[in-house]
């Protein structure tokens, strides 16, 4: 015959111990998600376009404007000196353009509440300067040429400032 031996653990897991575990950690995964949620409402910087829907709609209208734009054969080159840009539209046969309204914005690519639009003024030859630039990071240039209420040329360009 044998003798049975019982051996007892100083703490023994008992149901109550048991209960506490399980609170303890859907408590934590509770306030963790919790956090993470208020963080993420908080953060959020709502709709990059106005109406999405319409501008959906107009898609058709944008890509007729591109290619009218491609037909023109317009040469644009815009610098960025003196703290601003400069812009010089030329057309197809090289003649500077004049009697543009051209407007352009510095476009935070993460943050459109970081956006910087400016005007531009034309100083003559097909050229036009204005708005200031930025602090050093990663832009988007983006310009914008009317003439009589119509749009001629658009652009969007990722520029690095240092």
């Amino acid at each position: 015959m044998r003798n049975a031996t019982t051996v007892s653990t100083p703490n023994p897991l008992t149901g109550g111990k048991v209960l506490l575990i399980l609170v303890g950690f859907f408590g934590v995964t509770i306030a963790v998600d919790g956090l993470m949620s208020y963080d993420a409402l908080s953060t959020f910087r709502g709709e990059v376009v106005d109406h999405p829907y319409e501008a959906g709609l107009a898609y058709n209208n944008q890509i007729a404007a591109a290619d009218a734009q491609s037909e023109r054969h317009w040469k644009v080159d815009v610098t960025l000196a003196g703290g601003g840009v400069r812009a010089v539209f030329r057309d197809a046969q090289g003649q500077p353009l004049d009697g543009l309204a051209v407007a352009g914005v510095f476009a935070a690519p993460a943050d459109v509440k970081r956006d910087r639009p400016f005007s531009m003024r034309g100083t003559g030859g097909g050229a036009y300067v204005g708005g200031q630039s930025p602090p050093s990071g990663v832009w988007d240039l983006k310009l914008k040429a009317t003439r009589g209420g119509q749009t001629m040329f658009q652009s969007k360009n990722r520029v690095t400032l240092r």
